[in-house]
């Protein structure tokens, strides 16, 4: 893959493969693996933050032993734009939406979300999504397995 207009170089990919492979990994071992020092990576770390490469760290969870083992996406359609604004309100305010993209095609939004079962997700659904003004349908497809997951996953080696 190409990394047209990008500012990061094959020690940044490499950085960044081994955050995402072992996020508690030390600066001196980061450096032993990219023939840094720790300053140096710490350098170049804080940097890919300041640039916007890494937003941020956290742990992953795993969201079914955490007791929400119910994934949906679920298509919103509003019936004005003039409703954005409330409904992006609301959707930053419910833990439950774990993503929400602004997409095209028939719906205006798809949200992953996170549920403890079907009651939780008709809750959801039907008081707090559809409650809110401005939404007018929504279309729920239920996860029944995921069989690849990887979220942020680790970037490619540049050619």
């Amino acid at each position: 893959m190409a990394y047209k207009n990008s500012t990061l170089d094959e020690t940044d990919l490499r950085l960044l493969n081994i955050l995402w492979n072992s996020g508690r990994a030390t600066l001196a071992e980061m450096g032993k693996e990219c023939g840094l020092s720790a300053p140096g990576v710490a350098d170049r770390l804080r940097r890919l933050e300041r640039n916007g490469v890494i937003l941020g760290y956290a742990p992953r969870i795993g969201l079914a032993a955490a007791g929400f083992g119910l994934t949906a996406f679920v298509e919103v359609t509003l019936g004005h734009p003039s409703s954005r604004e409330a409904f992006l309100d609301l959707a930053a305010s419910l833990p439950e939406i774990r993503e929400c993209h602004h997409v095209t095609g028939s719906s205006d939004y798809l949200l992953k979300v996170a549920c403890s079962g079907t009651a939780h997700l008709e809750e959801l659904i039907s008081e707090r999504l559809k409650g809110c003004p401005g939404v007018t349908a929504t279309r729920t497809s239920v996860v029944l397995s995921t069989p690849r997951d990887r979220p942020e996953s680790p970037l490619p080696d540049l050619p």
